[in-house]
């Protein structure tokens, strides 16, 4: 079990450094569609619960997967519960993805984020409290298709790493499979790896489902939540770990403003994760995967929220703006 633990804290230690030195977030997917019209970042997001998918589905034909976390059915409340996920997103300018990132850049007013979220989680006001959410008893979708998904995952496996391994050849050192890991599209593979390699090593594990049962059970010295506690320190050491290697980490000044705007958007992102259940990294790297339609709900009305938060905001300040002009 020691060993376990202690390989799957170095897994998510890389998945901390993956997330800073890709820079991933929702929120910039959301970005790069309207200012760029381009869905990199969206589609590296996807691909990261894919190769979660792939990972799972190869476990289960392997029979190491043990059991997988259940499901809940999805109502009007997942819809309530990603929108006000996307608009604590837009509030705090990143997801909880694009928080670790920020806050391994030298960005410590992200450090009041999962604060935040932590505090949300403890909400008992009427407003942000559903009835239990309703669990499935099915099994995943993705079981039911899993050796034709699997021999599928297998070739999409070869078909992708061939740029890798190209690169790597053509320029004859680690620099340019440097440059291939740590863009944004590959970056998220690695992720979705390492969240597989946690999982069959220690369970499931999300950071925000950490916080979540941390605000429930009110005991951070529980045997429970021990090592989920470590694989918390550990992703953010990892995310620190590759703002400091990335050759432009520079710790920033923090105003009261800011510490503000990440706390408020924290605990409106616990808010929506008590709603859905679960928070973005939850969903891009468990619920997606394995298929839940909850999951794809959450995910597109946070989305859809933060893209319209992102276009009524800049419509707004158009108006506003000295010299425009008055309807």
């Amino acid at each position: 079990m020691i060993a376990a633990s202690m390989a799957a804290m170095l897994c998510v230690g890389v998945m901390g450094l993956a997330i800073q030195r890709g820079a991933t977030c929702t929120v910039a997917a959301v970005e790069e569609v309207l200012t760029q019209r381009r869905a990199h970042r969206l589609v590296a997001m996807l691909e990261a619960s894919l190769w979660v998918a792939g990972g799972l589905a190869l476990a289960g034909l392997a029979h190491v997967a043990g059991s997988m976390p259940a499901g809940h059915a999805a109502s009007a409340w997942t819809v309530v519960g990603g929108t006000l996920l996307g608009l604590g997103a837009w509030v705090n300018k990143a997801c909880v993805f694009g928080a670790v990132a920020r806050l391994g850049s030298g960005e410590w007013a992200y450090a009041a984020t999962p604060v935040g979220f932590f505090v949300g989680c403890l909400s008992v006001m009427p407003l942000f409290m559903r009835p239990a959410a309703s669990t499935l008893a099915d099994a995943s979708p993705l079981f039911h298709v899993s050796t034709l998904f699997a021999v599928a995952f297998l070739a999409f496996t070869v078909w992708r790493l061939r740029p890798t391994l190209r690169a790597l050849r053509e320029t004859g050192s680690a620099n340019g499979l440097r440059q291939q890991i740590w863009s944004p599209h590959a970056a998220t593979v690695v992720i979705g790896v390492s969240f597989v390699a946690t999982y069959l090593l220690v369970g499931r594990w999300a950071y925000t489902d950490v916080l979540a049962d941390l605000a429930q059970t009110m005991d951070a010295g529980s045997v429970r939540l021990l090592v989920p506690i470590m694989l918390l320190a550990a992703l953010y050491s990892g995310a620190l770990l590759g703002g400091l290697t990335a050759g432009g980490w520079k710790s920033t000044r923090v105003s009261a403003a800011q510490v503000l705007r990440c706390f408020a958007g924290g605990v409106v992102m616990g808010w929506g994760s008590l709603l859905i259940p679960g928070s973005n990294d939850g969903l891009i790297l468990i619920g997606i995967p394995l298929l839940r339609p909850y999951a794809w709900l959450a995910f597109a009305s946070m989305f859809g929220a933060i893209t319209a938060a992102m276009l009524l905001y800049r419509s707004f300040g158009r108006q506003t703006a000295p010299g425009a002009k008055s309807a």
